[in-house]
């Protein structure tokens, strides 16, 4: 017997968004807590963002009632017009998942199976629940964000067969799917198979055969994972390209543009580069962030698709930050994630000497040569 689709109050959604948005807890955390999907904690946070300005305006609640009354009329045309109903199935292209959370089973006028046709689903779908050992994919995650930093050439085979001497009987597609959730993949020179968005401008690769030779000349950012106790967290850094100086560094649980920008407008406060040099991540395309630079008069730099190497310093640091200091310890929460990263940052900027730096610390080299 098929059990009912969960619905989510929203009184749920709400304490779900305040606790994604206080940021202590990791995704999974709060997931596993509220009985929720990891992808929902992540867009309920985005909505009661979005929706924030909207509660704090005048006449909020006439809106709301005012929506509530269009949304009904909109109920019954599509209950009465067949060609709305063939154009909205043509048009809807948002994912399965997105289209599931629109079900409403008690829904007093459409029933569940007249919902699912104007979504273009089954209605096998609906009623779907996933089951998936997510305990086992954070153990597989955290094995293979090691093993990748020792072989980064490691691609979906190699892993899988890594796995499976490791003890663990795991399929291609399992391993495909964890590395795209960890955000790595093989280094090896790759046919340009994806395009970025078309509504994201890509700005060219300037620091080829650029010869670096002062602080402030080219500043670079870059995102990576943190494994936490349960689940993984999301570090951005700024640094300086010719001392390793990192600028300023954020910590958040879910992967969207407001940390990294929060991360560039510190690091602007001291200053800015001449060329600011990221990848080609969402991230770091939108206008949010390269308005910043555009205002503060930054020429933007990004990688080209493939190439990890065209940011190679950053590469190396979150090489020293996960073997000095991530891998030695199970964060339990982003308090204590933070609290740590914090003081290995000061540990990496004035106290650890890089052989590259001629013995020198990045402070040493950052302020001595800045002042000059």
């Amino acid at each position: 017997m098929k059990g009912k689709r969960r619905q989510h109050s929203a009184e749920l959604k709400g304490k779900v968004a305040v606790a994604a948005i206080r940021g202590v807890s990791t995704v999974q955390e709060i997931a596993g807590k509220y009985e929720v999907h990891p992808t929902l904690v992540a867009k309920w946070k985005k909505e009661a963002l979005a929706g924030l300005p909207r509660v704090f305006s005048n006449g909020a609640g006439k809106h709301d009632k005012e929506e509530e009354r269009l949304r009904e009329q909109l109920y019954e045309q599509i209950g009465r017009l067949k060609v709305e109903n063939d154009w909205l199935k043509k048009k809807l292209s948002c994912s399965i998942e997105t289209r599931r959370s629109m079900l409403e089973p008690k829904h007093p006028t459409l029933s569940l199976a007249s919902q699912c046709a104007l979504l273009g689903l089954s209605r096998s779908t609906a009623y779907y629940r996933e089951h998936r050992d997510t305990t086992l994919d954070l153990e597989l995650m955290r094995l293979m964000d090691e093993q990748y930093m020792r072989t980064p050439f490691y691609g979906v085979r190699r892993f899988t067969d890594w796995l499976c001497d490791q003890g663990y009987a795991v399929g291609f597609k399992r391993v495909r799917r964890l590395m795209r959730t960890l955000g790595i993949e093989a280094i090896y020179p790759k046919p340009r198979l994806s395009r970025p968005a078309p509504e994201h401008r890509i700005y060219p690769y300037l620091l080829r055969e650029l010869k670096i030779e002062r602080p402030n000349q080219v500043w670079c950012a870059d995102i990576t994972y943190i494994r936490m106790w349960r689940g993984f967290a999301y570090l951005v850094a700024v640094m300086d390209w010719f001392s390793r100086y990192v600028l300023s560094w954020r910590l958040s649980n879910t992967l969207d543009a407001a940390f990294c920008i929060d991360a560039l407008d510190e690091a602007l406060e001291a200053g800015a580069p001449q060329v600011f040099n990221t990848d080609q991540g969402s991230q770091f395309t939108g206008y949010d962030f390269t308005g910043r630079q555009e205002h503060a008069e930054v020429r933007i730099s990004m990688d080209g698709r493939g190439r990890c190497f065209d940011n190679i310093f950053i590469e190396r640091l979150w090489r020293s930050v996960k073997y000095e200091e991530v891998y030695l310890y199970d964060y339990t929460d982003l308090h204590e994630a933070e609290s740590r990263l914090g003081r290995y940052f000061d540990f990496y900027n004035h106290e650890r000497r890089h052989q590259g730096l001629g013995r020198a610390t990045p402070y040493l080299v950052y302020a001595g040569a800045a002042s000059c």
